[in-house]
């Protein structure tokens, strides 16, 4: 992953399930370069994946991160934002009714507001739930983030992630979203691929057998990308994830 984003220049990255051993140790304060804290008492490990992926990177990248569940017993899963301008602000705000970090269906958002393009915009990650949870749907968990992410409307807001909702399925989730006025880059774009960033069955997805978009980048302003592809699928970089990535140009 960090060769494909030295190579490709990308300006800001959103990821999910970014984990951390529990039982590692933390890092010093003194070694956190240009990190912004979305999260007060947040703790960045050793093994933290952002961390180490900017390591890895060697380029001069601004970040945050935040732990949102226990992952897989051992792990503190969370989500993570990488500039390549300074933060000016940020937030983590949690999306879901539960907030036990114990339990995988507690779910947050976390925003960075940096420069881009000239001008000042909101960044936002979010690993969202499914439409049919009856314990936690996704219906009030985007209620709730939309709430937070209204009084961010002054500037242009950008929402990435992972959102488990199929785009061709409608009047679920993706409907839900695009119909309190975001917008899909990747609709929008000049040039762009089938879109699909699930190609088998997964984890959230057992049965799957086909090709799912269920990964987007959601604007608040009706902005045409110049492209939308589907990346870190084995045809643009290297498959590192059960999802693929999203890139869009603008």
């Amino acid at each position: 992953m960090a060769s494909f984003i030295r190579e490709q220049e990308i300006d800001v990255i959103a990821l999910q399930e970014v984990n951390q051993t529990k039982a590692e140790q933390a890092l010093p304060d003194g070694v956190l370069e240009r990190y912004f804290q979305a999260e007060p008492g947040t703790v960045i490990k050793q093994d933290n994946y952002a961390y180490v992926l900017l390591q890895k990177l060697g380029l001069p990248y601004y970040w945050t991160w935040i732990p949102v569940h226990t992952g897989f017993v051992k792990y503190d899963e969370g989500l993570a934002i990488l500039a390549r301008t300074p933060i000016i602000d940020g937030f983590s705000e949690y999306v879901s009714v539960i907030r036990d970090f114990e339990n995988y269906r507690t779910r947050k958002i976390v925003g960075v507001k940096t420069e881009a393009g000239g001008e000042e915009a909101w960044f936002v990650s979010g690993h969202f739930g499914w439409w049919s949870d009856e314990v936690e749907p996704f219906r009030r968990q985007w209620d709730a983030a939309q709430a937070k992410l209204d009084t961010l409307k002054a500037f242009p807001v950008f929402v990435m992630g992972d959102f488990n909702n199929v785009a061709e399925i409608r009047n679920e989730g993706y409907d839900y979203v695009t119909q309190k006025g975001w917008n899909d880059l990747y609709t929008s774009a000049v040039i762009k691929d089938d879109g699909a960033t699930v190609t088998k069955a997964i984890k959230g997805w057992d049965d799957n057998e086909g090709k799912l978009r269920i990964d987007y980048i959601f604007s608040n302003r009706s902005v045409q990308a110049k492209s939308c592809h589907v990346v870190m699928n084995g045809i643009r970089g290297a498959v590192v994830s059960d999802h693929f990535g999203v890139a869009a140009e603008l």
